[in-house]
């Protein structure tokens, strides 16, 4: 008999490529979608178009909690991923309330539900490097301090906590993998590395004529998305629920990607390259860095892609999107 997995935020960059996984490993996957996001027009589902008829998509009001845990008692899951968020950590201070609501409230609303009417499901939670804020002064492991300086980092680690309460308290089955920056051609445009690679396309075919970058010495930690979402999956197999830095343990520069992608499609990017100081940030003076052992060691985890894949990837996901490849 199938296992039943429920993904929040399947319509996002993770939350497309692990509904793709687990329905390649048999699984009958559910989503939830906003209640107004069902009646969207196809296009703004188009991470999931291709698999969308294998989906059972559910509209959630992500307010009402009687109508989340009639959902989630109708589905009765054997997993549950939880990866809906506001995930532009930039846009958190400004709207600070919406990020505190949507990032721990929904997920005490979603957690709690699933020990009620599923206590035997495993429940897996995305956390994020930025709950450890501007603690970078070694590799980032399970043990190391939270210092969270956003709301957004803030929201994710009180969820954090709750999920270990629950887990302690309740003997509930809920860990917490805790992603450092992870990239596709399914990214969101407003990030950067994914703004370089559709400017990189633009310019390669004379419909754009620079980019416009802040500080390209800017380091973080970066992997595909799709070997993270493995990560999750290896995660909620585990018997006894654990927590997880999911993340590369190499630091690579906005200028090294930058340079590949370019290289990729035969230009160089210093002609093509503008700096802004406008868009310089504080912190990206500073960068975290992944120490994930414990995630190898134990749960055998190994990433098909590297950084050059990765470029390749991005490029290449843009190169069809203008049927140019």
């Amino acid at each position: 008999m199938s296992k039943v997995a429920l993904i929040t935020g399947i319509t996002g960059q993770d939350g497309s490529y692990l509904a793709e996984l687990l329905i390649k490993k048999n699984y009958v996957v559910h989503g939830f979608v906003r209640q107004e996001g069902k009646r969207r027009k196809l296009n703004n589902l188009w991470r999931i178009k291709k698999i969308i008829k294998k989906l059972k998509l559910h509209s959630l009001n992500f307010e009402n909690e009687n109508h989340i845990k009639k959902l989630i008692n109708t589905i009765k899951p054997n997993e549950v991923y939880h990866l809906a968020a506001q995930a532009y950590d930039g846009h958190s201070f400004k709207n600070e309330f919406y990020t505190l609501n949507t990032n721990f409230n929904f997920t005490h609303k979603i957690l709690s539900a699933v020990k009620e009417t599923c206590p035997k499901a495993k429940f897996f939670f995305a956390g994020s490097s930025e709950m450890y804020g501007k603690n970078i002064k070694n590799k980032i492991n399970e043990t190391t301090n939270f210092d969270p300086s956003s709301a957004y980092g803030i929201a994710k680690t009180a969820s954090h906590y709750l999920i270990k309460n629950y887990r302690e308290n309740f003997n509930f089955n809920a860990s917490t993998g805790i992603l450092f920056n992870h990239e596709s051609p399914r990214k969101d445009d407003r990030f950067v590395l994914k703004k370089i690679a559709k400017s990189v396309v633009k310019i390669k075919f004379g419909l754009q004529k620079h980019i416009v970058l802040g500080d390209i010495k800017s380091k973080r930690d970066w992997g595909h998305a799709k070997d993270y979402v493995y990560a999750m999956w290896l995660i909620n197999k585990q018997r006894k629920a654990s927590d997880y830095i999911i993340g590369t343990g190499q630091l690579n520069t906005v200028e090294n990607f930058l340079k590949k992608a370019f290289k990729y499609v035969g230009l160089d990017y210093k002609k093509f390259l503008k700096i802004d100081k406008k868009f310089f940030r504080a912190k990206d003076s500073k960068a975290r860095i992944a120490d994930p052992k414990k995630l190898v060691r134990n749960l055998k985890w190994k990433r098909k892609y590297s950084f050059e894949k990765l470029v390749k990837d991005m490029i290449e996901g843009e190169l069809n999107k203008f049927n140019l490849k």
